[in-house]
C-alpha cells in the first residue's frame, strides 16, 4: 500500500535526523569505553530487555528496561556511548517483535530506531549546553548530582520522544499531534521515569553498594517486576472477561430484541387476519349491490353505472353550462395479441393492471368504467378546458405505454384515447360515447395516442366507414392491382427482384393512397384476405417473369406481411397454397415483416419464422431502426435480410454527412450474417455512400419508381439497366463492395 506523502516525508526526515545523531555519536565515541561492563550492558539490552517488557493495559506502550540501559550507559560512559546503546537496544526490540509476528509499516523499523536516537541525542545536547549552576551542577558523585542529571536527561528525553511520536502519528499536524500527546502523556512519562529510576538504582548499587546490598536490591526488583507483570496479566484477563461479559450481554439483548420483533410481527399478523375477517364480513354484505353496478374483473364501474353517472352530468350541464365535463373513450391496442399468445388469464391480469393505472391518474370525483372487452371510459369532472383534459389523457397514455413484467412475460400495451367535451347537443350517454369513440378511432388511425373530438372528425369517420365497406368488395370488383418497384444489387446494378406494392382504384373516388386505405384494412381485419390475394397475384406473376430469360430465372418478389396476418394461424398455409398454385419456387418469394411487428411477441414470431423457413421462403426485417429490437432476440430470428428504413437514408448529406447510423446498421447486419437492403435512395450521393459502406441492395426513385406489371415486364424483356445516368450521360462507376462475405448464401 502506498504511503501518504506527508507520512512518508515525516518518516524520511526522522530517519535522516537519526542518521545524523548516530554519526555524531560515532565521531565522539571514546574507544577507551570498550569494556566488559559495556559488553554486559549491550548483552542485557539485546537479550533481556526485549523479553522483559511489560505491556501497559489500555495503551500501545510497554514498560521496558531499554531506557534504563541507555541511562546507565550515559552515567558510566557519557552521551555518545548512550546514543549507540540506544541504537542497539531499539534495533534488538524491533527484531524481537518481528520474529514474534509483529507487522511493521514501511520504514517503521529505522523510524523507531531514529526516533529513540534522535530524542535522546536532543536531550543530551540540551543537557550538555546548559549553563553551570549550583542546581544543575551539584557536587559530582553526590546523590543530588545523580538525581538532577538523570532527571533532566529523562525529562528532556520524554519531551522529545513524545512530541516526535505524536507528530509522526498525526494527520493534521498541530491538532492531532497535541491530542495524541495528551492521550499518551502519562504512559510515556511512566516509561521514562521507571527507566531513570532503575538506572539510578543500579548506578548507586554499582558505585556505592556492596555485593549483599546489590543481591538484595536485585531480588527486590525481581519481586516487584514479576509481581507487576502478574498484576498486569490479571488486569488484562479481567478486561477480557469484562469484554466477554459485555459481548454476551449484547448478544442476549440482540436475541431478546429479535424475539420481541417476532412476537410483534406475529401479533400484527394476528390483528391483520382478524381485520381481514371483519372486512370480509362487511364486504359480503355489500357484494350483491356492488356486483350489480361494477365490473367483476377490475372492480370498476360497469356500463350501467357509468351511463347513470354520465346521464347525471349531462343533465347538470344542460341546467348549468359551467358544470363542464369531458368523456374519455379508451381502447387497449395489441390486447388481442396478448390474449391469443399468452392466454386469457394473462389478458385478465393486464386489464386489471390497466384499470389500477387509470384510477391512479384521475381524481376521486372522476368516474372510471370498463364498458366491455378492452374498452374503458372515464368521466372527467375537473378539467375546465379541452386542453387540460387532453393533458390528463396524455398522462394516462404515457403511463399505460410503459412496459411491465407479468408471470415471466414482458408485456407491452398501448392505449388509444378519444375525448368528447360536453356539448348542449348531447341528451343521452350513448351520444357522448359515440363521439368519444370516433375520436379514439382517429387517434388509432393517426397513431397519435390521444385525439379530441370535433364535428369534422364525425364527417371523416363516416367517410372511413364508407371506405371500409367499399374495401371489403374491392377484390370482387377488380379495383385492386399491384405495382412493382425494382430491388437492385448496388455492387453491379443487376436486378434482384421486385417489391410488390398494393394500389386501389376506387370506382367512385379514383386512386386512393395506400397510406389512407392500408390502416383501414389493418384495423378492420380486411388486410388478411387482401394479403392472400396479393400472395396469389405476385407469385403467379413472378412465376411467369422467371420464364422470360436466363437472367430473370432467379428473380424474387417481396411481399409485406401485416401484424394481423402474422398472428394468424393460416399464414403458413396461405403461403404454401400460393406457391403450390403458382408453381413458383420458394426462393422466389420473400416476406417482409416490420421490426415493430416482429418484436411485438418475439417468442411467437420466432416459432412462426422457423416454420416459414422450412418452406424455403426468404425473410426480411422491414423498417429496421424504427422499432425497439433487442439484439439478444434479433440474432435468434432467422431473417435473411435487413431493410434499412428510408428515414436513415434520406438523412445522409450530399457529401456523406450523418451516415454513422447507416454504417452501424450495415455493420450489425454483417455481423449477424444478413444481407442489407436500403430503401428510399433518391440521390447519387446516397447511392455512393451506401456502396461505400458495403450495402448489398437498394431501391428508390433514383433507381426506379414503382410500375405496373406491364411496364415491369416490358423492362425485363428490354433487359433494362437499373443504374442511373450521370449528368454527362455516362453511367456512374459502381464502387465494388469490399466486404468479403461470399460464403453467405442468402439470395
Amino acid at each position: 500500500m502506498a504511503l501518504d506523502p506527508h507520512k512518508k516525508f515525516s518518516r524520511i526526515l526522522t530517519i535522516t535526523l537519526g542518521v545524523g545523531a548516530v554519526v555524531f555519536a560515532i565521531t565522539r565515541f571514546d574507544v577507551a569505553n570498550l569494556s566488559p561492563l559495556l559488553a554486559a550492558l549491550l548483552l542485557f539490552a539485546i537479550v533481556v530487555t526485549p523479553r522483559a517488557s511489560i505491556p501497559m493495559p489500555g495503551t500501545d506502550i510497554a514498560l521496558t528496561f531499554g531506557d534504563a540501559c541507555i541511562y546507565l550507559a550515559f552515567l558510566f560512559y557519557g552521551g555518545p556511548t548512550a546514543i549507540l546503546v540506544a541504537v542497539v537496544e531499539t534495533g534488538a526490540n524491533c527484531i524481537y517483535l518481528y520474529r514474534r509476528g509483529f507487522k511493521f509499516d514501511p520504514l517503521m523499523v529505522p523510524v523507531n530506531i531514529a526516533l529513540n536516537v534522535t530524542s535522546f541525542t536532543g536531550a543530551y545536547l540540551i543537557w550538555s549546553v546548559l549553563p553551570p549552576s549550583s542546581f544543575t551542577n551539584p557536587v559530582i558523585g553526590s546523590t543530588q548530582h545523580l538525581i538532577v542529571t538523570l532527571g533532566m536527561v529523562a525529562v528532556l528525553h520524554f519531551v522529545f520522544a513524545s512530541w516526535l511520536m505524536s507528530f509522526l502519528r498525526a494527520k493534521h499536524r498541530l491538532v492531532d499531534a497535541y491530542r495524541s500527546w495528551r492521550r499518551d502523556f502519562s504512559s510515556r512519562a511512566m516509561m521514562h521515569i521507571v527507566g531513570a529510576g532503575l538506572a539510578a538504582l543500579v548506578y548507586m548499587l554499582a558505585t556505592y553498594g556492596d555485593v549483599l546490598t546489590a543481591v538484595i536490591s536485585c531480588v527486590g526488583i525481581g519481586i516487584v517486576y514479576f509481581s507487576y507483570r502478574r498484576s498486569v496479566s490479571e488486569l488484562k484477563e479481567a478486561m477480557r472477561s469484562v469484554e466477554e461479559v459485555q459481548r454476551e450481554k449484547a448478544e442476549t439483548e440482540r436475541a431478546l430484541r429479535k424475539e420481541a420483533e417476532v412476537h410483534a410481527a406475529e401479533l400484527a399478523i394476528s390483528l391483520e387476519s382478524q381485520e381481514r375477517a371483519n372486512l370480509a364480513l362487511r364486504k359480503s354484505e355489500q357484494d350483491f349491490q356492488h356486483a350489480a353496478l361494477h365490473d367483476a374483473l377490475t372492480g370498476l364501474a360497469n356500463r350501467k353505472l357509468f351511463g347513470e353517472k354520465l346521464m347525471a352530468r349531462i343533465a347538470k350541464y344542460r341546467r348549468d353550462n359551467t358544470a363542464v365535463f369531458h368523456v374519455l373513450f379508451l381502447d387497449l391496442s395489441r390486447f388481442k395479441n396478448i390474449n391469443d399468445s399468452l392466454g386469457h388469464t394473462i389478458g385478465d391480469k393486464v386489464l386489471s393492471i390497466a384499470a389500477r393505472r387509470f384510477l391512479r391518474l384521475v381524481t376521486p370525483s372522476d368516474t372510471v368504467a370498463r364498458i366491455g372487452g378492452d374498452e374503458f371510459a372515464i368521466v372527467l369532472k375537473g378539467p375546465s378546458t379541452a386542453a387540460k383534459a387532453k393533458k390528463v389523457a396524455q398522462r394516462i397514455h404515457n403511463s399505460i405505454s410503459q412496459p411491465f413484467s407479468l408471470s415471466g412475460n414482458r408485456i407491452s400495451v398501448s392505449v388509444n384515447i378519444g375525448i368528447a367535451p360536453a356539448d348542449m347537443e348531447y341528451t343521452m350517454p350513448e351520444e357522448v360515447l359515440r363521439d368519444a369513440d370516433i375520436a379514439m378511432n382517429f387517434a388509432k388511425a393517426q397513431r397519435e395516442g390521444v385525439a379530441l373530438f370535433t364535428k369534422d372528425l364525425r364527417t371523416r369517420f363516416l367517410e372511413r366507414v364508407r371506405l371500409e365497406m367499399d374495401l371489403s368488395h374491392a377484390i370482387d370488383r377488380g379495383e385492386l392491382s399491384m405495382n412493382y418497384q425494382p430491388l437492385v444489387r448496388l455492387s453491379d446494378g443487376k436486378l434482384l427482384g421486385f417489391e410488390s406494392l398494393l394500389r386501389w382504384n376506387h370506382g367512385e373516388f379514383g386512386n386512393i393512397p395506400p397510406a389512407r386505405f392500408i390502416p383501414i384494412a389493418e384495423d378492420s381485419g380486411l388486410i388478411v384476405p387482401i394479403t392472400k390475394w396479393i400472395l396469389r397475384e405476385t407469385t403467379e406473376q413472378m412465376a411467369e417473369w422467371r420464364k422470360i430469360s436466363a437472367e430473370t430465372g432467379n428473380l424474387l418478389v417481396s411481399v409485406n406481411i401485416s401484424g394481423k396476418h402474422l398472428s394468424s394461424e393460416d399464414l403458413v398455409y396461405d403461403i404454401e397454397y400460393a406457391l403450390e398454385r403458382s408453381k413458383l419456387s420458394a426462393d422466389g418469394l420473400k416476406l417482409e415483416i416490420t421490426e415493430s411487428t416482429a418484436m411485438d411477441n418475439p417468442e411467437f414470431t420466432l416459432k412462426l419464422l422457423k416454420e416459414l423457413k422450412r418452406l424455403g421462403v426468404l425473410l426480411s426485417l422491414d423498417d429496421f431502426g424504427t422499432g425497439y429490437s433487442s439484439l439478444s432476440i434479433l440474432h435468434k430470428l432467422p431473417f435473411d435480410t435487413i431493410k434499412i428504413d428510408r428515414s436513415f437514408v434520406s438523412g445522409v448529406g450530399p457529401n456523406g454527412e450523418d451516415s454513422e447510423i447507416l454504417q452501424t446498421i450495415i455493420s450489425l447486419a454483417k455481423n449477424l450474417r444478413m444481407k442489407v437492403i436500403a430503401e428510399g435512395i433518391e440521390t447519387p450521393s446516397q447511392l455512393s455512400v451506401l456502396q461505400h459502406l458495403g450495402c448489398d441492395y437498394g431501391q428508390g426513385y433514383l433507381l426506379a419508381k414503382p410500375m405496373n406489371a406491364a411496364k415491369a415486364e416490358a423492362a425485363l424483356y428490354e433487359g433494362k439497366s437499373w443504374v442511373p445516368l450521370t449528368s454527362e450521360g455516362e453511367r456512374p462507376i459502381l464502387r465494388p463492395i469490399n466486404t468479403d462475405l461470399s460464403d453467405i448464401t442468402v439470395f
